[in-house]
């Protein structure tokens, strides 16, 4: 019963995780409350054992249906995996609890200028040149890539918020972009998680087959619907991953 729980976790965590980020909002939580005994480590090096495939197939998806600018996303998504692996790495040598108070604050406040600014990710304007644009994503890639190594919740909703705040993107493009940069995060975490014997290969596994399902939901939804649909579920995202950071922010 064990593997059927966070398997059915896994599929939502997919789902949501392909539409806007934050799958792991559900599932490392799952993994958690089903085995309470493990190492902490290698729950969260199962967790990214399955959210790998996911965001690699959501990836693929929108790449099908989306214009990606790689010549932009590339760099970006090379900078977002150094710099995960140079997060990850200081995470081992200094503690994170001043970022974990901190971070519902800064949930806060992409929520209510999400909030505020309505019109924000309805149309996509990229307003900048090509190799500014370059030099502003992999800014973004770094930036988020090293904080993903080092803390890691919401990722997948800054890269989509400062995508489109920064930008100019849409909130589908936006969420195409992410999907790219995040799996490039996942596999830095990935890596070093395996180096140290951190991940229950048979758990991920079967995980990362419903983890690639609900992605496939997840992402046929945000191109079906666009960019307010997708802008919908950030709003509801954030939000309950300000409850979450918030209650763990006042149990430190």
């Amino acid at each position: 019963m064990e593997l059927v729980w966070v398997t059915l976790a896994s599929a939502l965590a997919g789902f949501v995780d392909a539409i806007v980020g934050g799958g792991g909002l559900v599932l490392v939580p799952a993994l958690f409350a089903v085995y309470p005994a493990a190492a902490p480590a290698t729950l969260f090096g199962t967790n990214k054992g399955a959210a790998v495939w996911g965001t690699a197939w959501a990836t693929a998806q929108y790449a099908r249906r989306v214009t990606m600018n790689w010549a932009t996303l590339v760099p970006a998504a090379a900078a977002a995996l150094a710099c995960s692996f140079a997060g990850a790495w200081l995470v081992t040598q200094v503690p994170a609890t001043g970022l974990r108070r901190a971070l519902p604050f800064i949930l806060l406040a992409v929520l209510v200028y999400t909030l505020v600014r309505k019109d924000l990710g309805r149309i996509h304007t990229p307003g900048t040149s090509a190799r500014r644009e370059a030099t502003q994503a992999t800014l973004i890639g770094a930036l988020v890539g090293f904080y993903d190594g080092f803390f890691g919740p919401g990722t997948g909703s800054f890269f989509v918020f400062l995508f489109v705040r920064v930008l100019g993107y849409d909130f589908l493009h936006a969420s195409a972009a992410a999907k790219l940069l995040n799996t490039a995060t996942n596999v830095a975490a990935l890596a070093l998680f395996a180096s140290t014997g951190h991940i229950w290969w048979p758990v991920a596994a079967t995980m990362a087959v419903a983890n690639v399902a609900g992605s496939l939901l997840g992402a046929r939804l945000a191109l079906r619907h666009g960019a307010g649909f997708v802008r919908g579920v950030f709003i509801v995202v954030v939000g309950a991953l300000i409850v979450r950071t918030g209650w763990d922010a006042l149990r430190l």
